[in-house]
């Protein structure tokens, strides 16, 4: 499995317990890996997601803020920067094989899945450090990293005829897989050097908070969708 090991991370996906499963494992994406999730429900992800890029974006602004070295501020400065470069440009030209055009995506308003989301991650790093606010960002990095490897190594995952093979590939694929080992190997750093054996409870609670958050944006497109 793409996230298993021992470590800091480890620990905190394993305290999650039935909610990290919950979340990896939701009605959502076993519809991506058989190809019965509704297209209206991929709609409204694809476009809320985009939203949650733009605030993803704001949190690495603000890791350069909560950073306490030249290297922390550095790594926050090359994320944000291939986030509002790359990433942004990758995902508003995957929205448009799906129909939905630029003018579409700045249209969209958030729902309330979205606002919760984002905003516990700016909370969380606006009112602890650095590590805080990456251990809140972790189910997404990690998580996608997780359910991309597992979709793709399961025999039950429809390959021909299914619209989703193309989110699988990129998030199984060898670009994603090395960025969310690199999250990882930050994030264990970051533990070490900031106390987070000492914090683990507070931490853990943050994590499982975004990962009940992370699980509320997939069933948030399957409500949408009314499935």
């Amino acid at each position: 499995m793409a996230a298993a090991g021992t470590g800091f991370f480890a620990n905190l996906r394993a305290a999650a317990g039935d909610e990290w499963r919950r979340y990896v494992e939701h009605p959502f994406v076993r519809g991506l890996g058989d190809g019965s999730l509704p297209e209206a429900a991929f709609r409204h992800y694809l476009v809320q997601d985009y939203l949650f890029l733009i605030q993803f974006a704001r949190a690495y602004g603000l890791a350069a803020y909560k950073a306490d070295s030249l290297a922390e501020i550095r790594a926050a400065s090359e994320g944000l920067k291939a986030l509002v470069e790359v990433e942004m440009d990758l995902h508003r030209a995957y929205c448009a094989e799906w129909g939905i055009g630029e003018s579409a995506l700045e249209a969209v308003e958030a729902d309330a899945a979205t606002l919760a989301y984002t905003a516990y991650v700016l909370e969380r790093g606006h009112a602890g450090d650095l590590l805080d606010l990456r251990v809140a960002l972790a189910p997404c990095v990690v998580g996608y990293g997780e359910i991309g490897a597992r979709l793709a190594a399961d025999p039950a995952t429809l390959t021909e005829g299914n619209p989703y093979t193309p989110w699988i590939a990129m998030y199984a694929g060898d670009e994603y897989q090395a960025l969310m080992r690199a999250e990882v190997e930050a994030l264990e750093a970051l533990a070490a050097g900031r106390g987070g054996a000492a914090r683990f409870e507070s931490l853990s609670a943050v994590f499982r908070t975004a990962t009940r958050l992370e699980a509320a944006f997939w069933q948030a497109g399957l409500d949408a969708a009314g499935a």
